[in-house]
C-alpha cells in the first residue's frame, strides 16, 4: 500500500467507523485523520491498520479498534497542560495521540519489548514529550501522581481505588470494568479531595490488563 492509499484508507476509517461512532470533536478527528497508525501496527498486520479490529500484539495483548481509541480520547477532554498516566503503552499509537494532545504523558508497560519498541517509532516521529517505564501498573502507578488525565488500556475486573487517589481535583480516567464478553467503559472524575463521579459510557470487551485483581470469590 502506497503512502497515497494509507490517507485514503485513513479517511475512510474516520468517516465510515469513527465519526458515526459519535466521535465529533473535531480535534479528536484531526489528529487521527494525520497520525500515521500503519506505522505502530506489528508489520504483518501493517494493510490491516485501519481496519475495525483489534489487531494482536503477542502475549495475548491487542491494539484497540480505532473507533473505540478515538471515542475514549474524545471522553477524556485532553488539556494541552494535563500531565497523563496510561497504563498499558501496547504499540505506542495512543502514548502517541495522548502526547499530541497533552503536555506530558508516563506510560507504564509491563512486557519490556513492548516498551522498547514503542520507544523507538515514537522516536522516530518525534513525539518527546513522553516517559516510558517497565512495570506492573495493575494496581496503580503513584509514581507521578497527581495525574490530570488517566486511560487504563486494557480491562479490569474491578477498579482499584489508588488510581481514583492518583487522580488530581478535576481529574478524568477512562477504565474499562467487568468481564468478558460484557464490560463498561466507565468515566470517573475526581470533583473533590473526598469525591468522584462515575458516568457508564458504553459496552466493550477487552483483554484484561496482566496481572489485574480479580474480585474475591465468595465462599458459603
Amino acid at each position: 500500500m502506497t503512502e497515497m492509499n494509507f490517507a485514503a484508507a485513513r479517511h475512510n476509517m474516520v468517516e465510515q467507523q469513527i465519526r458515526p461512532w459519535e466521535v465529533l470533536d473535531q480535534r479528536v478527528l484531526d489528529l487521527v485523520s494525520r497520525a500515521p497508525r500503519e506505522d505502530y501496527v506489528p508489520e504483518p498486520y501493517r494493510q490491516l491498520a485501519f481496519a475495525d479490529m483489534n489487531i494482536p500484539l503477542g502475549h495475548g495483548q491487542v491494539m484497540m479498534t480505532p473507533k473505540l481509541e478515538a471515542r475514549l480520547l474524545q471522553e477524556l477532554e485532553i488539556k494541552p497542560k494535563d500531565k497523563i498516566l496510561e497504563i498499558g503503552t501496547g504499540s505506542g499509537y495512543v502514548t502517541s495521540l495522548l502526547a499530541t494532545l497533552g503536555r506530558h504523558v508516563y506510560s507504564v508497560e509491563i512486557i519490556p519489548e513492548f516498551k522498547t519498541e514503542a520507544e523507538r517509532k515514537l522516536s522516530a516521529h518525534g513525539i518527546r514529550n513522553v516517559t516510558l517505564e517497565v512495570g506492573d501498573g495493575a494496581n496503580g502507578w503513584d509514581r507521578h501522581q497527581p495525574y490530570d488525565v488517566i486511560l487504563i488500556t486494557g480491562s479490569l475486573p474491578e477498579l482499584p481505588d489508588s488510581f481514583r487517589r492518583s487522580l488530581a481535583p478535576g481529574g478524568r480516567m477512562i477504565a474499562i470494568i467487568g468481564e468478558s464478553p460484557v464490560m463498561e467503559a466507565t468515566l470517573i472524575r475526581r470533583l473533590d479531595q473526598d469525591n468522584w463521579s462515575e458516568t457508564s459510557l458504553f459496552e466493550t470487551d477487552l483483554p484484561p490488563l496482566i496481572n489485574a485483581k480479580r474480585p474475591e470469590a465468595f465462599v458459603f
